[in-house]
């Protein structure tokens, strides 16, 4: 899986920030790219939020994104939020 890692300073990053800059790097290399998954680690929220398992030491969520689809993972901000594009 492609990783890519991007800092955004400024004010806070809001989720919906984050997504939308990260949706916007994952069609510029993909432009029919999916979300299939994502962590948010200021709310500890992630999707799908039925995994609630670790498989190893990965999150769930983040074995279900690269097993279903996931190619491109975009981190923000240092984990901050985390996002697995097909």
């Amino acid at each position: 899986m492609q990783e890519i890692k991007i800092k955004i300073s400024g004010e806070d990053l809001t989720q919906e920030e984050a997504t939308a800059k990260a949706r916007q790097i994952a069609a510029e290399e993909n432009p029919e790219t999916d979300l299939i998954s994502w962590f948010n680690r200021r709310t500890n929220k992630h999707s799908p939020s039925c995994v609630h398992c670790e498989i190893g030491c990965r999150p769930g969520w983040e074995v279900y994104g690269e097993n279903h689809g996931g190619r491109l993972r975009i981190e923000v901000n240092d984990g901050e939020y985390v996002f697995i594009f097909s």
